[in-house]
C-alpha cells in the first residue's frame, strides 16, 4: 500500500460529532441504555443531550461537572476517553480506557531516534509556516517574504535545535504582521502570555488552549502517549506531543478563529474583565463558537474532499502513529497552500 493510500484508510476511520463538550456547571454525565446523558442535576430541565455510546470517542468535562460510576464503566468497554478540565479549559487530566493503551504502540513512540524525530520536527514546522503565510494571505497582508525564506530553509537542518529556531524566527516574524488581520478598534502589538496582556492575546490563549485539548484527545484516542514529544522539551505536567501536533493548526485554526471572533463583533472589549479573561457570559459563547468552528467542514488540501476541522485533527494524530508505526514512510502535515 502505497503512503497515499494509507493516507486515504486513515480518513475511513473517523466519523463526526465523536467529541462532547459538557460545560454546564452543575450536570452530571450518566448513561441510559445505549446512550450517554447529559442531565441537568441542579435545576428542573432534565436531560440536557443524549448521544449514542457506539458514536462516542471523547468526553470533555469542564469544571463542576460530575458523572456516575456506571458511565466510567461504560466509557471503558467502549474506548471512551473522558478528559477534564478546569471551567475556562485548564487540562487536569484523564481517564483513559484499557483498550487506549497499546504497548506495541507506546514502545514505538519511545524508540522514535534523534533523525525520525527531526523528520516529524520539520514537517510541524514546515506546516505552521505555510500555514502562517496562508493566514496572512487570505487577510490581504503583505510582507511575506521572509516566512517563504525561513520555510525554504528548513529542509537542510541537520538538529532539532536547528528547526526549533527557525520556528522562534518565523513566529516572530508572523506576530509582526498579525496586526493587519484585525478589523478596526483591535490592535495585536506583540504575543503576551502568563498573563496575556491584552484581550487579543487573551483570546488567542485561551484557542491555544482549546486546540491542545483537541490534540490530547485526539493522541489518546490514537494509542500515543501526549506527554512524550519530539520537538518541545520534556517537563513534568506538560503534554509535549499535543504541543507539537498543535503547531501546524495554530495559525490557521486557532488565529483564524480569535480573529473571526472580534472582525464579525462576535466578541467585544466589553466580554472582557479586568483581568482580560471573558466574563462567564461571553466564555459561553466562546465554548459555542469554538464547538460549531470545529464541527465547520473544508476542503481539505490533501484529500480534496470535505473534512471538519475536528476531523483533521484527528486524521493527523492517526497520520502521526502510523509514521511512528513504521506504516508510512513519513508524516504529512496538514498544508495549505491557499
Amino acid at each position: 500500500m502505497t503512503d497515499t493510500e494509507t493516507t486515504m484508510k486513515a480518513a475511513e476511520q473517523l466519523f463526526d460529532d465523536s467529541v462532547v463538550y459538557v460545560t454546564r456547571q452543575g450536570a452530571q454525565v450518566r448513561v441510559d441504555g445505549g446512550r450517554v446523558v447529559v442531565w441537568d442535576v441542579d435545576g428542573d430541565e432534565g436531560e440536557l443531550a443524549g448521544f449514542p455510546v457506539e458514536k462516542l470517542d471523547t468526553v470533555n468535562i469542564f469544571g463542576n461537572v460530575n458523572f456516575t460510576t456506571p458511565f466510567v464503566r461504560k466509557a471503558n468497554e467502549n474506548g471512551i476517553v473522558l478528559n477534564y478540565f478546569s471551567q475556562r479549559g485548564k487540562y487536569r487530566g484523564s481517564f483513559v480506557p484499557q483498550k487506549n493503551t497499546i504497548a506495541e504502540v507506546r514502545r514505538k513512540q519511545y524508540a522514535l531516534d534523534e533523525d525520525e524525530k527531526l523528520a516529524i520536527a520539520r514537517a510541524f514546522v514546515d506546516a505552521k509556516i505555510r500555514n502562517s503565510r496562508t493566514l496572512l494571505h487570505r487577510k490581504g497582508v503583505k510582507g511575506t517574504g521572509k516566512l517563504e525564506d525561513l520555510q525554504a530553509r528548513l529542509p537542510k537542518a541537520r538538529h532539532l535545535n536547528e528547526v526549533r529556531g527557525t520556528e522562534g524566527e518565523a513566529a516572530e516574524e508572523y506576530f509582526a504582521l498579525l496586526d493587519g488581520t484585525l478589523t478596526s478598534g483591535w490592535t495585536f502589538e506583540t504575543r503576551s502570555r502568563r498573563p496575556p496582556e491584552d484581550h487579543i492575546n487573551s483570546l488567542m490563549s485561551l484557542t491555544y488552549t482549546m486546540m491542545k485539548n483537541e490534540c490530547i484527545s485526539a493522541l489518546r484516542q490514537y494509542n500515543l502517549d501526549p506527554f512524550l514529544g519530539v520537538m518541545h522539551a520534556d517537563r513534568h505536567g506538560r503534554p509535549s506531543l499535543a504541543l507539537d501536533l498543535q503547531e501546524e493548526f495554530r495559525p490557521i485554526f486557532c488565529d483564524a478563529f480569535a480573529v473571526r471572533l472580534v472582525n464579525r463583533g462576535t466578541l467585544t472589549h466589553d466580554d472582557f474583565r479586568k483581568d482580560n479573561k471573558l466574563n462567564d457570559d461571553a466564555i459561553k459563547t466562546y465554548f459555542d463558537k469554538w464547538d460549531d468552528y470545529l464541527q465547520e467542514e473544508f476542503t481539505h488540501p490533501h484529500f480534496e474532499y470535505k473534512v471538519s476541522r475536528r476531523k483533521a485533527v484527528r486524521m493527523q494524530a492517526i497520520l502521526l502513529r502510523k509514521m511512528i508505526v513504521g506504516e508510512m514512510d513519513e508524516y504529512h502535515a496538514l498544508r495549505f497552500k491557499r
